[in-house]
C-alpha cells in the first residue's frame, strides 16, 4: 500500500512539475503515464511495449479482370499486459464501396464491392464470414469477436482468403493507370494497431488521414502474367529466376553503382527475351523485416533504372526509378532520389537512410509507402525535385519513427515538408519551397477553420487538415532550427529519434525530449505553434531617426512566434538588413525594441520577408519622413 501511495504521489508531482509548461496532455495520454508506458522527459517508459505481426502472403493479380486474389498468414504477437477478446483487421479496399464514408467525391470507376473474404480461421479454427455474430464490419475496419481470447505475451494464428476488384481509374493512393500499369496499396487485409493510449485503433480510412502501423516482418509473393515486372516494398529475392542474363547483370551492376544505369529502355521493352520465365505467369518474391507496411507498382511497359548510394553507416541503399516513356523528367528522378537520400543521410536529420531500397514508382500526386513512393509526373525541375525528397523523406517520418499520422499527421508532414527545404533549395535554381509554405499558412491562419496542430487529423478535412499536417508544423519546424541552430537542433532531433525510432511516438515524447536535449523549457515555442489558435503577426509599433540614430519598435500582435527581418531601403535597394531568431518572443514580451547607428540614406524600411509569415503586412512597411 505504501508503494502505491508513493508512486501516485510521485505520478501527481510530476504531472504538477509538468503543468508547468503549459502543456495541454489528454486524460488518455496521462494514464500511459501512470501505467509507466511513457515517461515525462520523453523517453520510453520502463513499462513500454508494442504488439507486431509476421506476413506470409501469396497474391495473384489479373490485368485483364482487375481482380487481385490472395492467402495469407498472419502471425500476431501480443506484446502487452491485456487480454484481447476482439481483433480489429484493416479492410483498406473497402473504401471503394458505394456505401462507405470517404472524405472527397469520387467517380463511378472507383467504386467496386470492396473486399470478398472467402475464408478465415483463428489459430486453425475455421471461422463463418458470414457471422455476424463474430464478424462486425465498419466501413474499412472488421471486428472479429473471439471465442479464445488472445492472453497477454502470446501469439496467435490468422489465415485468410480473399479477393478484391482494383478501381478502374485511380484514386486513395492506388488503382488503375493505364490498361496494363497498376499501383496497389493498402490492399491487404492487415491488423489494426494496438497500443498503449487508445487500444484497438477504430479509426477508419476515408481517404485524408494515412497511416499508423506496427512494425512487421513481410515475405511476398506476388503471382502476374509474362512480360509484367514488379517494383516493391522490401528486397527482391528472386531476380535471378526472372530476369534474363543481360538484364539481371545491369541489375546487379546497378546494385553497387554510384551511376544511374538504364536496366530497361524504350528499346529493351520490345526484346521479348527480357525475362526466363517460359510459362504464362511467373511470381516475384520479396522480403522485408521490420517495416510498417507493403505496396508494390506493376506494369509492362514501364522503363527502369536504378542506382545505389553507400551510406556514412557503410550500407548499400539500391535505388530505382519505374517510370512510363512520356513522363520526361521522370529520365532524373533515380538521381534525384539518390541525392535526396545522400542529403538525409548526410545532412538533415543526418541520420543514414534506414532502408536497403527505395524506388520512385511513376503514377500520380505523390504517396509514400516503406521503401517506395508512387508519384506523378511534373512539368518543372523543381516539382520533380519536390516531389521526390518530399516523398522520401516519409521513409524517415512516419515509418523509421513509427508515428500515428491518422491523428497526429503534423508529426510527418510537417518534417516531410521541412526536411528538405535547403535540398530542394539547392538542386533547383529560384526554387521556392518556404515562400510557397508561408503563403500557405499566413492565407488562411487565425481564420475559424483553421485548427491547433494538437486537434487530431482525423478530424480535420479540406484546408483545414492541409495547413495542420504540412504548412504550419513546416514552419515551425524550420524556425525551431533557425533560433536553436543546427548543432543544438540536430542534437535534439537525433535524441527523439533515436529514443523513439522502431516505436510509436507521440507529441508530447518529441516535445520532452527537445526539451532535455536544448536543455531548456520550449514550451514558449510549443504553445503558441502547436496548441493554440491563433495566427503570427508583427507590425512596426514605432520609429525614430535623429542624427543617423535609427531607434525602431516591432509590435508581436499576433500570438505565434516568428523571426524579425528589417530592411532598410533606398527606394527599391536594400541599403542595410537585420535579422532575430523567433527566440526574441520567449520571455512573453510583446515589443522588441532595435537601436541601430550610422544610418544614412534610408527613404523606406520593411519589416518581414517571404519566408516568414504575417498575417496582415499593411504594418509592417514605413516611409521616412524628411
Amino acid at each position: 500500500m505504501k508503494t502505491k501511495i508513493l508512486f501516485t504521489l510521485l505520478f501527481f508531482f510530476s504531472i504538477a512539475s509538468l503543468s508547468q509548461t503549459n502543456y495541454y496532455i489528454p486524460r488518455n495520454v496521462l494514464k500511459a503515464y501512470e501505467k509507466g508506458t511513457r515517461s515525462f522527459d520523453g523517453k520510453p517508459g520502463k513499462n513500454y511495449w508494442q504488439n507486431s505481426s509476421d506476413y506470409k502472403i501469396q497474391v495473384s493479380v489479373n490485368p485483364k479482370t482487375r481482380i487481385l486474389s490472395g492467402k495469407e498468414f498472419i502471425t500476431y504477437y501480443n506484446n502487452s499486459p491485456d487480454t484481447l477478446s476482439e481483433i480489429v483487421i484493416r479492410l483498406y479496399p473497402n473504401i471503394s464501396k458505394p456505401s462507405s464514408k470517404r472524405d472527397f467525391n469520387v467517380s463511378e470507376d472507383a467504386l467496386t464491392e470492396g473486399v470478398k473474404i472467402s475464408s478465415i480461421s483463428f489459430n486453425k479454427s475455421n471461422l463463418n464470414p458470414d457471422d455476424k455474430n463474430i464478424f462486425k464490419y465498419n466501413g474499412t475496419n472488421l471486428r472479429v469477436i473471439l471465442k479464445d481470447k488472445i492472453e497477454p505475451a502470446s501469439k496467435s494464428e490468422i489465415e485468410i482468403e480473399w479477393s478484391f476488384e482494383i478501381p478502374k481509374t485511380n484514386y486513395a493512393r492506388m488503382g488503375t493507370y493505364d490498361s496494363t500499369s497498376f499501383f496497389i496499396a493498402y490492399w491487404y487485409p492487415q491488423m489494426a494497431v494496438y497500443d498503449d493510449i487508445d487500444g484497438w485503433d477504430y479509426n477508419e480510412y476515408t481517404g485524408y488521414t494515412e497511416m499508423y502501423n506496427d512494425f512487421s516482418n513481410f515475405e511476398v509473393d506476388i503471382n502476374v502474367p509474362n512480360g509484367f515486372h514488379i517494383w516493391s516494398t522490401g528486397l527482391w529475392q528472386n531476380p535471378d529466376e526472372i530476369l534474363s542474363n543481360e538484364y539481371l547483370k545491369r541489375y546487379e551492376q546497378a546494385k553497387q553503382s554510384n551511376e544511374v544505369i538504364r536496366i530497361f529502355t524504350s528499346d529493351d521493352l520490345k526484346n521479348p527475351n527480357r525475362y526466363k520465365t517460359t510459362s504464362e505467369t511467373h511470381t516475384f518474391k520479396f522480403k522485408a523485416d521490420k517495416v510498417p507496411d507493403f505496396a508494390f507498382g506493376m506494369s509492362d511497359h514501364y522503363l527502369w533504372d536504378a542506382v545505389s548510394y553507400l551510406t556514412p553507416a557503410n550500407k548499400r541503399v539500391y535505388i530505382a526509378a519505374a517510370y512510363k516513356e512520356s513522363s520526361q523528367d521522370f529520365i532524373d528522378v533515380a538521381y534525384f532520389a539518390k541525392e535526396t537520400i545522400k542529403y538525409f543521410s548526410e545532412e538533415l536529420p543526418a541520420i543514414p537512410f534506414p532502408y536497403p531500397s527505395c524506388t520512385v514508382w511513376n503514377g500520380s500526386g505523390g504517396m509514400e509507402y516503406p521503401m517506395i513512393v508512387n508519384n506523378g509526373s511534373s512539368q518543372s525541375k523543381e516539382g520533380t525535385v519536390g516531389v521526390t525528397s518530399h516523398e522520401i523523406a516519409h521513409q524517415y517520418m512516419p515509418f523509421y519513427m513509427g508515428i500515428n499520422e491518422r491523428k497526429y499527421a503534423f508529426m510527418d508532414e510537417g518534417w516531410a515538408v521541412m526536411l528538405p527545404f535547403d535540398f530542394q533549395e539547392r538542386m533547383t535554381e529560384g526554387a521556392m519551397p518556404r515562400e510557397r509554405n508561408v503563403f500557405g499558412f499566413e492565407y488562411v491562419a487565425g481564420n475559424e477553420m483553421e485548427m491547433p496542430l494538437i486537434v487530431p487529423s482525423n478530424l480535420l478535412s479540406g484546408y483545414s487538415y492541409r495547413v495542420s499536417a504540412y504548412s504550419r508544423p513546416g514552419l515551425a519546424y524550420d524556425f525551431l532550427r533557425d533560433f536553436l541552430g543546427k548543432e543544438k537542433f540536430l542534437k535534439a532531433l537525433h535524441l527523439y529519434m533515436e529514443r523513439w525510432n522502431g516505436k510509436h511516438p507521440i507529441p508530447w515524447d518529441f516535445y520532452s525530449s527537445f526539451n532535455e536535449a536544448a536543455g531548456e523549457d520550449l514550451s514558449w515555442y510549443w504553445k503558441p505553434w502547436f496548441f493554440e489558435f491563433g495566427f503570427p503577426d508583427l507590425g512596426i509599433k514605432s520609429y525614430e531617426l535623429r542624427n543617423g540614430n535609427l531607434k525602431l519598435e516591432v509590435e508581436k500582435i499576433g500570438n505565434i512566434p516568428i523571426p524579425i527581418k528589417v530592411t532598410m531601403m533606398n527606394d527599391d535597394q536594400s541599403v542595410k538588413e537585420l535579422y532575430y531568431t523567433a527566440d526574441v518572443w520567449k520571455t512573453g514580451n510583446k515589443t522588441f525594441k532595435i537601436s541601430v547607428d550610422n544610418v544614412k540614406g534610408v527613404n523606406k524600411i520593411v519589416l518581414g520577408s517571404s519566408k516568414i509569415p504575417d498575417s496582415n503586412r499593411d504594418n509592417n512597411e514605413i516611409l521616412i519622413k524628411k
